[in-house]
Formats: structure tokens, C-alpha cells, sequence
């Protein structure tokens, strides 16, 4: 649909569905990093429990997510949206009232199956009715709400945990998913999709390829890696993955267009975004880990750390990405990685008692930065380099390669810090996560091209 000046109503209410949508998802990926302290005093389970509940969510997110790009193009983004919501609705809900951590663990995953639901149908319904500079900007706004809720996460969960109880970081999810569903209602008829078939065989191969590694790099501080506990799930988990490309190649549909990745800046983009959502997924948790179990800040006022980086992201998304629409994206995706891994490493100032005003805030401002002037010029370039019939699931193979990322990065955790969080496993984090940072910048500033035409649609063993 082309657009010209001010968004029509329509487009408005497309815009805050799917904000609204992937606020709730991406939010609820952040939002546990300070509850987490209190869900192991609570239920037990240390570092491994902490571990799991923040993969158990991201393992299905990020597996299931590529098959939630299928379904969207297939039955209708829509009526996908519609079933992501209520699911989330429910597993919330499940997750507030777990009464054990292994219940917990299990809501989390259910909690991640309905969030893949959610992201790449969201963000596939602004392509289909933005068009041109104006997508650029409405992504723009789109990316900076969504990363303003994995860094606001931490504020939301430390008022909760500290006021009330950790239980009430699922419990709020109620809220924007009521106001989602009554605005989805006002657009009237769900869209029917392309039809065709999802790739069964994929999405179980692709679950217990992650499931399985991720289990071995968690369960290995505490077992060992010479154990069968470890080594046995990781060789199956690779096994896997290893059959999951092989299915790729031959399934008639498959969940993942391995076709995608010969257009020049998907396939450098979505390695730029493992970089940088790794490093995102990853830098954050530490930190706010460190200033509650080390520091001794109380819930609320860890979270509320990264309000400056919230800020930046709101203020400076939408512009960047306007920026990005209008020059290219190369200098925007190369330099502001590197502009956030300074903040990283100006944290490297942090020792047992910290200094908020000299040690904290500078970094964190970095960080913000950084961010604003990457995300949406990098999801601008990424989905504008593939033909808009296919926005569902190149929306979602980025999203997945964010998932996973973030994913394999906090199942590291345990091999970087080591089992007790100190200021030394502490620095070890942040030089980790700057690195990954400057990584992603170079990669783009590397291999992006500017205004390059999206690509034809890609050809698969049914077309």
C-alpha cells in the first residue's frame, strides 16, 4: 500500500497492534532479569534454574519462531496474531501462579511457543501496509518500542519484584494483550493467507537440536562436561541441527528458505543481528545480576539503571531509522555497535561498590546510543532486501537468528562468569559482550549495501 504524508487511520492502528504485539513478547524476554533473585529464593534452583527460566522462554521462541513466519504466511498474519495473543494470555497466566520451578520452566516454554506467534506477524503487517520511506519510518518506530521493552523490562520487573512479588511480572501482561486484541477487532476480516503446508519435521528437528545443546552448556557447570548428562544431549542436540539443515534442503516447504540467505544484505544482516542481539541478550542480564547479588541494589533500582538506554531508544530510533531510509544503512549499522560496546567497556569501572553517576550512567548512556543508531536501520535493511510477499518469514528468520543468539549467549553464562557471580566474572561479561558488539559493526560496515532493490520473491521446491 503506498503511503504519502501523515499515516491514515488504518495504518495508525496497524502500527500500535503491532508495537503493541511484540511489546508484550520481547518485554516478557527482558522483564525476568531482575525477578530472578527472588524466583530462586523462592523456588530453589540457583544459577541453573535462573539459566533455564530465561532459556526454556527463548528455546521455543527461537526455534518455533521460524515455523510462526510460515503460519503467518500461510493461514493470514492476522489470524496468527489473534491465536499468539491468546496463547500468551493463558501461558502468563500459567507462569504467575507456578507453584515449583520445573512447572515454571515448562510454563516459560509454553509462554515462548506463543510469543513466536507474535513477533513476525506483527511485524509483517507493517510491510504489507507501509510502503517505501514511510516503512522505513513506521519500522523505525516499531524497533525502538520493542527495544525500549528489553531494556525497560528490568524497570517494570524491579518495581514488581520489590512492591509486590515476581508473580506480577507475568500477571501485567493482561493488560497491553486486552487493549491488542480490542484494536484487532477494528480491522475488520483476518486475511486468508497463500495456504499451502508447514514444515512439521523442521520445527521438531530445529526444538531438540537447541534443546539439547542449550541443556549441555547450562547442565555442564554443574555436572561436568565428561558427563554422560552433558555430552549425550549435546551430541544428539548437534545431531539435530545437523539434520534440520540436511531437511532444509529437501522438505517441498521449508520453515527455513535456506534461498533467502543468497540475497547479499539478508544474509549479512542476520549475521550482524547475532552479534549484536547476542551481546544484548547477554550484557544487560549480567549487569543487573551483578548490581543485585554483588552491588546489593534492591530490585527496583537495578532495573531502573537502564531507563537512560530506554530513553535514547524512544527519543532516537524512529530518526535513525529515518536517517537509514534516506542515506543507506551501512554507516549507521557499523557505527553505532561500536559506539554501544563503549559503554560496555566504560562498565569495566565496576568493583564491588559502585559509583552511579561516574561508573554506571556514562556506560549505560553509551549503550543507548549505540542501540538507537543500529536496530532499525538493521531491521530496515535485512526486511528491505527481501520481496514484501515473503516479509512473514524473513521477519521471522531474523528474529529467530536474535532468538537464538541471545539464547546461546545466556547458556554460555556459566562458562564466562563462572557459578558465582563476582567483579572478575563480571568484566570477563562486558569485554564478552563488547566484543560480539564491535563484531556486528564491522561485519556491517563490511558487507552492507546502501539502497540495494529488494530482492524477487525466492523460489522454493513448491514454486
Amino acid at each position: 500500500m503506498p503511503t504519502t504524508g501523515r499515516m491514515t487511520s488504518l495504518q495508525l492502528r496497524v502500527l500500535l497492534i503491532a508495537i503493541l504485539a511484540s511489546f508484550v513478547a520481547f518485554l516478557d524476554g527482558a522483564v525476568i532479569n531482575v525477578a530472578l533473585p527472588a524466583i530462586s529464593e523462592e523456588l530453589g534452583g540457583g544459577l541453573p534454574l535462573q539459566q533455564w527460566v530465561v532459556d526454556g522462554y527463548l528455546i521455543t521462541l527461537g526455534s518455533l519462531i521460524l515455523v510462526a513466519g510460515s503460519l503467518s504466511d500461510v493461514f493470514g498474519r492476522k489470524r496468527v496474531l489473534y491465536a499468539g495473543l491468546i496463547g500468551f494470555l493463558i501461558t502468563s497466566l500459567l507462569c504467575a501462579f507456578a507453584p515449583t520451578g520445573v512447572f515454571l520452566v515448562v510454563a516459560r516454554a509454553l509462554q515462548g511457543v506463543a510469543g513466536a506467534l507474535l513477533v513476525p506477524s506483527s511485524l509483517a503487517i507493517i510491510i504489507s501496509t507501509f510502503d517505501g520511506p514511510a516503512q522505513a519510518k513506521a519500522i523505525g518506530r516499531w524497533t525502538a518500542w520493542t527495544g525500549v521493552a528489553m531494556i525497560a523490562g528490568p524497570v517494570v520487573g524491579g518495581v514488581f519484584v520489590d512492591a509486590l512479588s515476581w508473580r506480577w511480572v507475568f500477571v501485567i501482561n493482561v493488560i497491553p494483550i486486552a487493549i491488542t486484541l480490542v484494536l484487532m477487532f477494528t480491522l475488520g476480516q483476518s486475511d486468508k493467507g497463500s495456504g499451502g503446508s508447514v514444515d512439521v519435521v523442521g520445527a521438531v528437528l530445529g526444538s531438540l537440536g537447541l534443546a539439547g545443546t542449550v541443556y549441555a552448556l547450562i547442565e555442564q557447570g554443574v555436572q561436568g562436561w565428561s558427563s554422560p548428562g552433558v555430552w549425550i544431549p549435546l551430541l544428539l542436540g548437534v545431531l539435530a541441527l545437523v539434520a534440520f539443515f540436511v531437511a532444509e534442503t529437501r522438505i517441498k516447504r521449508p520453515m527455513l528458505p535456506l534461498g533467502l540467505f543468497s540475497v547479499h544484505n539478508f544474509w549479512v544482516g542476520n549475521l550482524a543481528t547475532a552479534f549484536v542481539y547476542g551481546a544484548l541478550a547477554f550484557g544487560p542480564l549480567v549487569v543487573t545480576l551483578f548490581l543485585q547479588q554483588v552491588a546489593g541494589f534492591p530490585a527496583t533500582v537495578a532495573g531502573f539503571v537502564f531507563i537512560p538506554s530506554t530513553l535514547c531508544m524512544l527519543l532516537l530510533s524512529g530518526f535513525f531509522g529515518g536517517l537509514a531510509g534516506r542515506y543507506g544503512p551501512r554507516l549507521f549499522m557499523g557505527a553505532g555497535p561500536i559506539v554501544a560496546a563503549c559503554g560496555f567497556l566504560w562498565l569495566l569501572m565496576l568493583g564491588d561498590d559502585v559509583d552511579y553517576w561516574l561508573e554506571l550512567l556514562p556506560g549505560v548512556l553509551l549503550f543507548g546510543i549505540g542501540l538507537s543508531i543500529t536496530v532499525a536501520p538493521l531491521t530496515s535493511a535485512i526486511l528491505g532486501s527481501i520481496h514484501h510477499e515473503q516479509a512473514g518469514i524473513g521477519s521471522a528468520v531474523n528474529n529467530a537468528v536474535s532468538r537464538i543468539a541471545g539464547l546461546i549467549t545466556v547458556a554460555m553464562a556459566g562458562l564466562i562468569i563462572g557459578q558465582q557471580l563476582d567483579a572478575a566474572g563480571l568484566h570477563r561479561a562486558l569485554l564478552c559482550t563488547a566484543g560480539l558488539l564491535i563484531a556486528g559493526g564491522v561485519v556491517s560496515a563490511i558487507g552492507i549495501r546502501n539502497h540495494e532493490p529488494a530482492a524477487e520473491p525466492i523460489q522454493t521446491a513448491t514454486d
